[in-house]
Parts: C-alpha cells; sequence; structure tokens
C-alpha cells in the first residue's frame, strides 16, 4: 500500500504563495503518475498539475503560469508552489498516485485565500 500526505495549506492573501507538500511511502522511481487535484465547496474534483516518472508536467489552464509542479526524488515528495494566488484557488487540494496500475490519494490540504 501507497501512503500519500499533503501538508502547506493554510489562509493566504490574494497575490500571495504557498507550497503543498506530497510525501509518498515509496521511491517516486516507483510511481508513474503524481498529480494535484483540488475540490471548491459544492464542486468536483478537477485535475490542477500532473508529473510524470519521466519529468513531463502538464497544468490545468487555470495553474498555467502561476503553478509548478516537482518532485524530490531524496524525500518521496512532490510539490506544488502556488503563486498569484487568487480567491477562486480556494479548495480543498489533494495528492494523487498511480502505482503499478493501482489510484491512491492522501487526504487532502485545505487551501483558503482571503483577504
Amino acid at each position: 500500500q501507497v501512503q500519500l500526505v499533503e501538508s502547506g495549506g493554510g489562509l493566504v492573501q490574494p497575490g500571495g504563495s504557498l507550497r503543498l507538500s506530497c510525501a509518498a511511502s515509496e521511491s517516486l522511481f516507483s510511481i508513474n503518475v503524481m498529480g494535484w487535484y483540488r475540490q471548491a465547496a459544492g464542486k468536483q474534483r478537477e485535475l490542477v498539475a500532473i508529473i510524470t516518472s519521466g519529468g513531463s508536467t502538464n497544468y490545468a489552464d487555470s495553474a498555467k503560469g502561476r503553478f509548478t509542479i516537482s518532485g524530490d526524488n531524496g524525500k518521496n515528495t512532490v510539490y506544488l508552489q502556488m503563486n498569484s494566488l487568487k480567491p477562486e484557488d480556494t479548495a480543498a487540494y489533494y495528492c494523487r498516485a498511480i502505482v503499478r496500475g493501482s489510484n491512491y490519494w492522501g487526504q487532502g490540504t485545505q487551501v483558503t485565500v482571503s483577504s
């Protein structure tokens, strides 16, 4: 079983930045795909960014130019750097991993962008 633990969420003002972390219980070399998703209150969960074991990244249009997904193999951790945050970024953010054909989710971390 693969465990994913998110951290780094919190309250931030519009225009501010946060860095979310997703710590995995095994090496990123074994994880085919990791991604960040978010779910705002009353909305469906949506993709924010993904990164593959080969280093390829993709972003939702709303995240391009503001968010960056990256991985640290030594720490078994994937990050989501979020800059220029907007109120519409407010959501619970979830880490997802696909490992050996199976899907895993973290518990989520809340991001609130408000004055």
